[in-house]
């Protein structure tokens, strides 16, 4: 999957992808072009924007910012992503996704080719699923537009590149939820929504035991898709009430064989995390 180091990558808005291998890192086989590494663009004027201090409250929130900026700014990609979520979420700082958008993508420009076992590997590729769903979203009021098609990128250098869970969740659910999807979408969706599933993914994991409970477009398994929503359910946050509510209602109308078989299902997932 790694691509070559023969030259710097240019990400420039606009400039061409390069060639994509077969198989993502993780070995599962992809769409062609979910190997390709994206380009990510560094809006006008937004190197000086992010060296402009936001004065914190208290001062030793001051020290703690401009340590990381003074970081930052020396190309510490630990430093830019704590930056950038900061100024994603409003904490410490006031809310700016356009100074977010730029840390993310200084850390992608900066690390897209380093090894997936790389001490930063996560942070990269983490950086990479938030410029996805920025891409996904769009910024108000800025040249960020909503674009599916980038953000689609984004996500599938992530899944494929550094074998990314979150990414893998994101892009399996725009291959699925794309109105004029192809059975090959679909297919390329599920797996990638299975991938991310095994690996812990909660939200994934809903997913799959939603489509498999349900026989939505794939055979249906009462018992397995049972079990990935309790898996769900055990990880989910407060504010995730979609994925209680799904485990509820499959539980509900599960048979006791259902609910049997699901219990040996989870005895044999929890022994195999543990080996």
């Amino acid at each position: 999957m790694r691509t070559s180091r023969r030259a710097t990558v240019a990400f420039v808005l606009g400039a061409a992808a390069l060639a994509a291998p077969a198989f993502a890192f993780d070995g599962a086989p992809v769409n062609p072009k979910d190997a390709t590494i994206p380009v990510v663009t560094t809006l006008p004027g937004a190197a000086g924007a992010v060296r402009t201090k936001v004065p914190p409250a208290v001062a030793t929130q001051e020290t703690s910012l401009s340590a990381l900026q003074y970081a930052a700014e020396g190309g510490h990609p630990i430093a830019q992503w704590k930056l950038g979520r900061m100024y994603a979420n409003g904490d410490g700082v006031a809310q700016d996704d356009l100074r977010a958008f730029e840390y993310f993508s200084r850390i992608a420009n900066a690390h897209a080719e380093d090894s997936p076992s790389a001490p930063q590997a996560q942070i990269v590729a983490n950086a990479f699923v938030a410029l996805g769903r920025y891409y996904l979203a769009g910024i108000p009021n800025s040249k960020i537009k909503a674009d599916p098609d980038r953000a689609r990128e984004m996500f599938s250098y992530a899944a494929s590149y550094f074998g990314n869970a979150d990414a893998q969740y994101d892009l399996a659910r725009l291959y699925l939820k794309t109105p004029d999807a192809s059975r090959e979408d679909f297919r390329y969706g599920a797996r990638w929504l299975g991938l991310a599933a095994q690996k812990g993914q909660h939200q994934a994991q809903a997913l799959l035991g939603q489509m498999l409970f349900n026989g939505d477009r794939l055979p249906r398994q009462a018992a397995r898709g049972l079990m990935w929503l309790t898996l769900a359910r055990d990880s989910a946050g407060p504010e995730e009430v979609w994925i209680k509510e799904s485990y509820n209602r499959a539980f509900a109308k599960a048979s006791d064989d259902d609910r049997a078989m699901c219990l040996q299902m989870l005895e044999q997932w929890v022994q195999g995390r543990r080996e």
